[in-house]
């Protein structure tokens, strides 16, 4: 994904938004990569707006329930949503189930950040490389953990482990990367699907261990992780991105006032080093770049769901 700041367009001079706090629904669960997004950008917010952003965790049906929730909320310039491009999967996997409309239901606000996704196994995992993984997931039936079912992690997993390998890995949603790490770290799973940011520092504890990258280049911080493209698997590069949305008709100058904040959020130090520390990317820009984007991710996973036959999403 590129990175583009770019100008917002002012909110009204006369406007003296927002009057009251504001929400910020999360799909996920606290402590995983949208959620750990989520809290560190509200804090700049709150001194941004002059306006207390606080969080409510809405986690469930690979973020189906939080998103729901956001495009059934009042539009009034209160309640926002954050998270990931389970946005645009879900629905172009299961448009009937998915329960709301990312073009209708939503006006884009911006892409705050975006990060590769990794396959992690735990520490006692017998295979210590992708080779050894492979090899292991021809003898025996596996299971992996991921935030939830139809999320870009287990799409890509399963079309590694289901489609290329021809393995038959059992997937094990949860109701948010936090907790499906979790059940790694415990041994309950041996493997995990799910983005870089929330695994790092189980990787430096040396609990967990990563096999593999989903990004086009090795990360700076991790130069000993391949990447799926130099595996042999470039079908499967995908970064996981995060992303702001209010409802589809929450006033114009709302909206551009809060990607306005939200740009000079990422824009800070305090962010731009903590984003760093967790690998992330920062994205930014103006909702017209933002809107732009999400149609050319719709259309793109759109593809994806009619050409992936092997698929299990259940």
């Amino acid at each position: 994904m590129s990175i583009f700041f770019g100008k917002s367009i002012l909110a009204q001079p006369t406007d003296d938004y927002p009057k009251r706090p504001i929400r910020l629904i999360v799909s996920f669960a606290p402590g995983g990569g949208t959620d750990i997004i989520a809290r560190a950008l509200t804090v700049k917010l709150s001194d941004i707006l002059k306006q207390s952003v606080f969080i409510e965790n809405k986690p469930g049906a690979s973020g189906n329930i939080g998103t729901q929730y956001v495009a059934n909320a009042v539009q009034d310039g209160y309640t926002f949503l954050m998270t990931s491009s389970a946005y645009v999967v879900n629905y172009s996997f299961q448009k009937n189930q998915s329960g709301y409309d990312p073009v209708k239901d939503f006006s884009p606000v911006i892409i705050a950040a975006s990060q590769p996704m990794a396959i992690v196994v735990n520490e006692k995992f017998a295979a210590k490389n992708m080779q050894e993984l492979k090899n292991l997931a021809a003898k025996t039936s596996l299971s992996y953990s991921s935030a939830g079912a139809g999320t870009p992690p287990q799409i890509t997993c399963d079309g590694l482990f289901n489609g290329v390998w021809k393995s038959d890995a059992v997937h094990i949603p949860y109701k948010g990367a936090a907790p499906a790490l979790t059940a790694l770290i415990s041994g309950e799973v041996p493997i995990f699907c799910g983005t870089v940011g929330g695994v790092s520092q189980y990787v430096k504890q040396g609990s967990v261990r990563i096999l593999a990258i989903s990004s086009e280049k090795r990360l700076a911080s991790m130069p000993d992780i391949p990447t799926l493209s130099e595996l042999g698997y470039p079908q499967l590069k995908n970064d996981v991105w995060q992303g702001m949305f209010a409802p589809a008709k929450t006033p114009k100058y709302m909206v551009e006032k809060m990607n306005q904040a939200m740009n000079q959020a990422l824009k800070s130090e305090e962010i731009q080093e903590k984003f760093k520390g967790l690998d992330l990317v920062i994205v930014g820009g103006s909702t017209a770049q933002t809107t732009e984007y999400i149609q050319s991710e719709l259309k793109r996973w759109d593809w994806i769901s009619k050409n992936s036959s092997t698929l299990k999403i259940d």
